[in-house]
């Protein structure tokens, strides 16, 4: 085959690859006839900035002297152009904000260009894991934006982040970050294989990720950290675990953790140690309170009212005097009301959803009492139990908790407080066989690591802290203590 029948072949390839491309919504062509060549231009006009495409691309296309397309990409001051010439590969890039530039008899045939149009949400405060003292930045659904919040706490050569690809027809991209020489790479590795073996034709979320590679999907409990926090990211990754970012998704994954991580706030390390170690007991006081408080009291007064203290007695007898229902039923009624307005406050807009939840819960509440649906004694417990359940610092959590103490109801109306003792074994024993990344979960309460307990239930003062986290089995076990601040006194 001559040169000429090569060339007519490729131009009449280019033409027909070119009018499919035209019958596609928002694709826009441009023709410009450079000294005996034909160079064409082509782009996804909601996918490019107008601006750069002006001053930067058509302008060099029709002022600059250039033989090829190799010549012209020196012209272009815009990185992370290529040379190309697979179709299927230059359609692909279109849609994520590239433009092509092809010129007849040029080897390689197609220049791409990325011009993509900025419509990137600015860095924000967080919204769920607001904190009155520590920064005020969360990530955003931009991962490059993310990964530079990541870079500018961590300005260190051993931050190693791979980039991988998911999702068949969304094709996400999606980042593991770890640390160099402190991180395991046992756990780095089962990360990037177990995202690697994903097989899904969409990911829209780092949600989407963490429910398909966590060890047990059929548990109720997540088994990966998320967070909008880049200090929380930072710090623990410096303890030596590995982090997830998704593309699109405002919350990062981290791995292994352990179910005491999920009810540590990270402004607890603002704060003098004595004051976070009393926060943190608070707030684990109050998530047991929250799961038991209920049921128990429906266990009693179906099956144990002997138990009842006498002083006691005459105040339950006079609320629940005019109460037609069993406890049962009139727990879960106000239960169901209490889950309703949480329903109902998150999917209306902000300043209405608060609305809402406050003059529903006390309207609801007060008429339920006057009617004698429910007892205020009841309604007093359930209101407490709600405020514990909001005091867990990770969200994915707190539903967990509000799921649980559905059956946890049943199991104390049927079997009273045997039964309750039973579930509550069965969750337990459920903790303790569940894994995060392959290592334990309930990690240091089982397994038992005294050492681990330095920042656990409470936490110790940093100059305590000399060693990273047992359970990730990071390379480095060792981190350097803070300095004692020994002050001599004046004689």
């Amino acid at each position: 085959m001559n040169k000429n029948t090569e060339q007519k072949k490729m131009k009449r390839d280019f033409e027909k690859w070119l009018s499919a491309l035209k019958k596609k919504d928002g694709f826009i062509h441009h023709q410009v006839k450079h000294h005996n060549s034909m160079v064409h231009v082509g782009y996804f006009k909601t996918s490019v900035d107008p601006k750069k495409l002006e001053k930067y691309i058509l302008t060099r296309v029709q002022d600059y002297l250039y033989n090829n397309l190799t010549e012209l990409k020196d012209h272009i001051p815009i990185t992370k152009t290529e040379l190309q010439n697979n179709p299927d590969t230059i359609e692909e890039k279109l849609v994520n904000g590239f433009l092509f530039i092809h010129m007849e008899g040029s080897d390689p045939a197609y220049l791409l260009v990325p011009v993509p149009l900025d419509n990137k949400r600015e860095v924000s405060t967080p919204e769920v894991e607001f904190s009155v003292v520590g920064p005020k930045e969360a990530f955003v659904e931009d991962i490059d934006t993310n990964l530079n919040l990541i870079r500018k706490r961590l300005a260190i050569s051993e931050l190693n982040i791979q980039k991988l690809q998911v999702g068949t027809v969304t094709k996400t991209a999606v980042a593991v970050v770890s640390i160099k020489g402190i991180a395991d790479d046992d756990n780095v590795q089962t990360v990037t294989q177990r995202i690697k073996d994903m097989n899904m034709d969409q990911v829209v979320d780092s949600s989407f990720v963490q429910q398909t590679i966590t060890d047990n999907k059929n548990s109720p409990f997540p088994q990966l950290l998320d967070t909008e926090r880049p200090d929380r990211i930072a710090s623990i990754l410096v303890e030596g675990k590995v982090a997830i970012f998704v593309d699109g998704s405002p919350h990062v994954l981290l791995g292994p953790t352990t179910l005491i991580e999920f009810f540590s706030a990270f402004d607890d390390y603002f704060y003098n140690w004595l004051t976070a170690s009393a926060f943190r007991l608070i707030r684990l006081i109050a998530v047991f309170f929250s799961i038991l408080v209920t049921p128990i009291y429906v266990a009693v007064l179906t099956h144990h009212f002997e138990i009842i203290p006498n002083t006691m007695l005459s105040t339950l007898i006079s609320s629940r005097a005019q109460v037609p229902f069993p406890p049962i039923l009139e727990a879960l009624l106000l239960e169901m009301a209490i889950e309703l307005l949480r329903e109902a406050g998150a999917r209306l807009p902000t300043k209405v959803g608060q609305t809402i939840g406050i003059v529903g819960g006390i309207v609801i509440g007060t008429a339920s009492v006057e009617a004698g649906l429910t007892s205020n004694v009841l309604l007093i417990v359930v209101g407490i139990a709600a405020l514990g359940s909001f005091t867990t610092p990770v969200y994915k959590m707190s539903n967990t908790i509000r799921l649980i103490r559905f059956p946890l109801l049943i199991v104390a109306h049927v079997y009273g407080l045997l039964g309750l003792a039973i579930f509550i074994a069965y969750i337990m024993v459920h903790l303790l066989r569940l894994t995060s990344l392959g290592r334990p979960f309930m990690e240091p309460i089982f397994p038992f690591r005294i050492k681990d307990f330095k920042d656990a239930l409470i936490r110790l003062p940093f100059e305590k802290q000399n060693t990273r986290p047992y359970e990730v089995r990071p390379s480095k076990v060792m981190r350097p203590p803070a300095k004692e601040n020994d002050q001599t006194r004046d004689s």
